[in-house]
Order: C-alpha cells, then structure tokens, then sequence
C-alpha cells in the first residue's frame, strides 16, 4: 500500500495497492488499484484471472434483487429503472421496429468454451449491430461482443403493445360494423314484414275485385236478358 493520504484501505496480495497513492475505503485484492479512487473494490486483473467461482450464489433465491451487468472492464453493476437517473426520456413509437428486422438462430458455442455442446438460442451481435448499434455491448476493442436482451425486451413489449392497441381498434371497429348490420338487418326485416302485410291485403283486395267483377257479371247478364225478352200486355 503507498497511500499517501487517506485511509481505511484494505490490501491483500503482492504488490495489491501498489497504485492507492490517495483514497480511502478501497479493498484491493490482487490488484494494484487505481490512484485517488476511494470506495471501489478491486479483485483480480483484468486479463489475466480468466474465470471467477463464487460459491453460494447459485439456487439462491433472492426476491426483488436484480440482475447484474459487467462492463468490458470487469466494473460489475445494475440497470436503474428510476426517473430519477434519466434524461431525454421520450415515447420508443417506432424505434422498437428495428427487432422486426432481426434473425434469432440456434447455435452451440465451440466446445472449448461449452465442452457439453448445449442448445442455445438466441442472436448474433454482428447481425443485431447491423440493425442497431445501440443493441449491442462491446469488449475492450469496441468490438461486438453480446447483446443487450434486456433492451430488446422493452422493444418486444413496445411492439407488443402497439399490435394490442391495433387489435383493440379494429375489434372496435368490428363491433360497430356488428352494430350497424344488426341495425339493417332489422330494417330488412321490417321490411319483408311490411311487404307481406301488404302482400296479404293485395290478395284481400284482389279477392274482393274478383267477387265484385262476378256479381257485376251477373247482374249485367240479368239485365241483358230482361231487353231481349219482349213484353206481352194484357188486353182487357
């Protein structure tokens, strides 16, 4: 430890806070730290430790925790979801399209890396960089190193709610055509009821005509024969 001010460092191993000239609280653990940081924990170099086991972190359920992120350095943190820590907060409306356009693939990484040759599934970060750069995580290179399913889960939910509201206008719509065949279909109806009144009364009617044009008949008949019978009178 080369501290020279500071305090409440904590070093273990060789040369661990070799670089801790100022700073206090810092827990180095072999690693030489950085100069006037205070309140960070280092373990290891980057680089050179290539695997970390953590025991009693696996099948251990911690309700409302959350999920941990690394950063090319090695700097371990979480994603804060408050308004508090945002800035230029504004609808995604058609950014979250850009998913539409990406390739989920099945793959197995090589085998030294997986000797067990599992199934996985999911996206490859130089095709979902092509998309959007902004998807994608980087190593120390700034090369395409892993995808940011986390950000594309908001996506998913954003074109998710945007099928749901489409869905709703055009059940509503569908409703209102409902409603308006409903409507005519009554006045159809109506209709066809008042066409067969009508119907029954015209074959009333036309019974009626065909009744008065037969006693019309008869009676035109009678008095065609009482003109051509000729009349006798009586001489007294």
């Amino acid at each position: 430890m080369s501290n020279t001010t500071g305090g409440n460092n904590i070093a273990l191993g060789n040369s661990a806070g070799s670089s801790l000239t100022t700073g206090s609280n810092n827990i180095a653990i072999g690693n030489t730290g950085v100069a006037a940081e205070s309140n960070t924990i280092r373990i290891g170099v980057q680089g050179t430790q290539s695997a970390t086991y953590i025991a009693g972190i696996r099948g251990i359920t911690v309700p409302g925790g959350l999920g941990v992120f690394v950063d090319a350095n090695g700097r371990l943190g979480t994603a804060t979801s408050s308004e508090r820590f945002k800035e230029e907060i504004k609808a995604m409306d058609k950014a979250s399209e850009a998913i539409l356009a990406l390739k989920p693939v099945t793959f197995r990484y090589k085998h030294e890396l997986d000797p067990e040759d599992i199934a996985q599934f999911g996206l490859l970060a130089e095709q979902v960089e092509r998309v959007n750069s902004d998807l994608v995580a980087r190593d120390e290179q700034g090369k395409p190193f892993a995808v940011r399913y986390e950000a594309i889960n908001a996506m998913l939910l954003n074109e998710f709610l945007k099928a749901h509201r489409k869905v709703q206008e055009q059940e509503a719509t569908i409703a209102r055509l409902k409603s308006a065949d409903a409507k005519q279909e009554a006045i159809i109806t109506q209709l066809k009821s008042t066409d067969a009144t009508q119907e029954v009364t015209i074959a009333k009617q036309q019974k009626q005509i065909e009744a008065l044009t037969v006693g019309l008949q008869k009676v035109s008949a009678q008095l065609e024969l009482n003109i051509s019978t000729p009349q006798v009178a009586k001489n007294n």
